[in-house]
């Protein structure tokens, strides 16, 4: 049966979806567009670019797929940096497509590939436009296996209260084994004991300012 949701649109204008599952949205409701901004183009694919200047690509792994609001993002960047991304991201369940087909995140961002985004078969590699290609995934992060590494993670998955099977010491460790050495993983979430399971696989934390009504967000960087 279908869980029961419904759009929300949020402070800054950008749509966002609320499960009635997990009492989650899938972004901030003080603005989706401004949170994903923040937390994972400004503190994750800016610094990727930066950091890793001299590769010809950068591979990024997304854990929730969700509204594709990040990975549109990520799209946006690509193309307006002429930056190749290879994205791959992992969801056990894919917002339905007549409710993707609701947000307005195109229409906000002045961008065309939000339908392109959640039409793309399901784990199959598709090319979005000569800079940015998609592999969506399926299925269960537990169960993912990479084949190669990462340069950046965007670890967006719900909150640990609704989801607290994926904010472990086991999860953190998966995710550090696919990241290359001086890899980053952005993520909203800053509370206590997510900073000491990060730490204790080995990656080194900071702390950042978040977006609207958000004090601190997370970067965590693989040592080199």
């Amino acid at each position: 049966m279908k869980a029961a949701t419904r759009l929300v649109l949020t402070a800054d204008g950008s749509h966002s979806i609320y499960s009635e599952e997990t009492r989650q949205h899938y972004h901030s409701v003080h603005g989706a567009w401004q949170e994903s901004q923040r937390v994972f183009i400004e503190l994750g694919l800016q610094e990727a670019f930066n950091r890793f200047s001299d590769e010809s690509s950068i591979r990024i792994f997304e854990m929730g797929f969700g509204t594709g609001l990040n990975a549109l993002l990520t799209a946006r960047e690509a193309e307006r940096h002429q930056r190749c991304v290879y994205y791959t991201a992992i969801e056990a369940y894919p917002v339905p497509l007549d409710e993707a087909h609701q947000l307005n995140f195109d229409q906000l961002l002045d961008t065309n590939y939000l339908h392109q985004l959640h039409e793309a078969d399901w784990n199959q590699t598709v090319q979005i436009h000569p800079f940015f290609s998609l592999t969506k995934l399926h299925g269960l992060l537990q169960d993912f296996r990479a084949t190669e590494r990462f340069h950046l993670i965007y670890f967006d998955a719900f909150a640990p209260e609704a989801q607290p099977e994926l904010w472990t010491e086991a999860v953190f460790r998966q995710m550090a084994d696919i990241l290359q050495a001086g890899g980053i993983l952005t993520t909203y979430c800053s509370k206590g004991y997510v900073q000491r399971n990060l730490k204790a696989v080995g990656f080194q934390v900071e702390k950042h300012s978040g977006p609207a009504y958000k004090r601190e967000i997370i970067r965590a960087v693989k040592p080199a």
